[in-house]
């Protein structure tokens, strides 16, 4: 993180993550300020990261030069249009990991002189291993963009995308993916018991089975389809199990899937309407 002062506005999961990274990756705690309303949040934030929170968002985004939104996405237009004004005669960068929120309705809760840059984590950022897409608007500048990327490196790897509905798809994949990999997991650990294996055998080689998946996945050149040829030897069980998954059109099962998600996606920016400020006509 740079030398200037960063304000977090929510202590939840994601909030906390992006804490503990930014600590982590050398920035100092007299650097943060953390706006959390939560009393019982407050206390296990002093308790588990020594960093003192404050109850009131405006004394948190005083002097910050980047503030990040990490509410729930229905808190975030209160607290938005609570601080408009507030910000100074040179407004913030405020960075978004509310999901689902448009970068046209927070620079409107915000008022003038905002820059705003979307950030989609997924939850392993609890662990310091997200996948996190980011989008900003054209006005934004190259340092802002820059500040933006430092911030959720701090929790893991970071992608930017070209337009604002990519993130949608984001959500669906990278956003809602882990929850695709426990399934698979799960049932693989079902099936297992089921052939015979003591189930907490099988759940614990499901769970090292994808842990180290993940981990040659990662450590390599990204290149899935060479990965999975290499695991499955020709004529052997490897391949009769894929070939099962094929038949049974798995692929056309996942697209559905993500297209369901990045859907309800929309669905859930679109139900959060761009509310006029004072001086919008």
């Amino acid at each position: 993180m740079t030398n200037r002062r960063l304000a977090i506005l929510g202590a939840g999961n994601i909030g906390r993550a992006l804490i503990g990274g930014l600590l982590r990756s050398g920035t100092r705690p007299e650097q943060l300020s953390v706006g959390e309303p939560v009393a019982a949040a407050r206390e296990a934030l002093a308790r588990d990261l020594g960093i003192t929170a404050a109850a009131d968002n405006a004394a948190a985004v005083k002097g910050a030069a980047v503030v990040v939104l990490a509410v729930k996405p229905q808190d975030a237009a209160a607290v938005l249009t609570a601080l408009a004004g507030q910000w100074g005669a040179q407004g913030p960068l405020l960075i978004s990991v509310a999901a689902g929120l448009r970068v046209a309705a927070l620079q409107a809760w915000c008022g003038p002189g905002v820059a705003v840059v979307r950030a989609m984590p997924n939850r392993p950022a609890l662990v310091g291993a997200a996948a996190t897409g980011l989008f900003a608007p054209p006005r934004v500048g190259a340092p802002q963009r820059a500040t933006a990327e430092q911030i959720l490196r701090s929790v893991g790897e970071v992608v930017w995308v070209p337009t604002e509905d990519a993130l949608d798809v984001v959500t669906a994949l990278s956003g809602s993916g882990p929850a695709y990999f426990f399934l698979l997991a799960e049932l693989m650990a079902e099936a297992a018991e089921g052939l015979g294996l003591e189930g907490a055998a099988a759940r614990r080689l499901a769970v090292a089975t994808l842990y180290g998946a993940g981990l040659l996945a990662h450590g390599g050149d990204a290149d899935l389809t060479r990965l999975r040829t290499e695991v499955a030897s020709r004529g052997g069980t490897t391949e009769a199990a894929l070939v099962v998954f094929e038949d049974a059109g798995l692929r056309a099962v996942v697209a559905r899937a993500l297209q369901a998600a990045a859907l309800r996606g929309r669905e859930l920016a679109a139900s959060h309407p761009v509310y006029p400020t004072a001086g919008d006509s």
